[in-house]
């Protein structure tokens, strides 16, 4: 066939009247996305923050909580929290990162959180564990989907601190938060506040 026959074939042929389907395009980074090297500052930021609230919040629990039946559980987590803030304490240092600037403001709304939730009653505390920590969850299963192979040891660790932060979401539960009064509404409250500040200390 000479290529005048092909053209005219191709003319000759009947149209389906349907253009052809665009080959999808890979996303870019839009204006406005963090560079990788931004995101990951991000990162070490939010969570140094996040563990430094959550310390602060079972040291609030503990002072009115300290010589109650929960004390000891509330140890054990504590203990938790301060394995997670002396790890993304070394974080900041190594990848030169400076810490949230409202980590004052989480120093007295942290306890204050967890002072005022005990003193509401045990169940009221173990309800605020509960909020947090579903909150946290969900934000480290987030952030692991932003690192690749090459942060491996990064992964390992918030791995397990998800996993503890999910136990003590688990003993929350097990504990009576959901009988706390008003439990949607004082859960819903302190999910939204956990949320906004992950938001703030992402950025600044």
């Amino acid at each position: 066939m000479t290529p005048l026959d092909s053209t005219a074939a191709a003319a000759s042929a009947p149209s389906t009247g349907e253009s052809p389907t665009p080959r999808p395009r890979p996303r870019g980074r839009l204006p406005g996305d963090p560079t990788p090297e931004q995101r990951l500052a991000r990162i070490v930021r939010v969570d140094h923050a996040g563990e430094y609230g959550a310390k602060r919040i079972y040291e609030g629990q503990l002072s009115v909580m300290g010589r109650g039946r929960h004390a000891k559980t509330l140890r054990h987590m504590a203990d938790q929290e301060l394995e997670h803030l002396q790890y993304f304490e070394k974080q900041l240092v190594a990848r030169q990162v400076r810490p949230t600037v409202l980590q004052p403001l989480w120093h007295v709304a942290g306890f204050l959180l967890g002072a005022g939730t005990a003193v509401m009653g045990e169940r009221a505390a173990m309800a605020c564990t509960v909020a947090v920590e579903q909150v946290i969850d969900g934000h480290y299963e987030a952030q692991l989907k932003h690192l690749g192979p090459e942060e491996e040891e990064l992964k390992t660790s918030i791995l397990k601190f998800q996993a503890e932060e999910v136990e003590h979401r688990d003993i929350g539960l097990l504990n009576g938060a959901e009988q706390a009064p008003a439990y949607p509404v004082l859960s819903a409250a302190i999910k939204a506040g956990t949320k906004a500040v992950i938001w703030v200390a992402e950025r600044v």
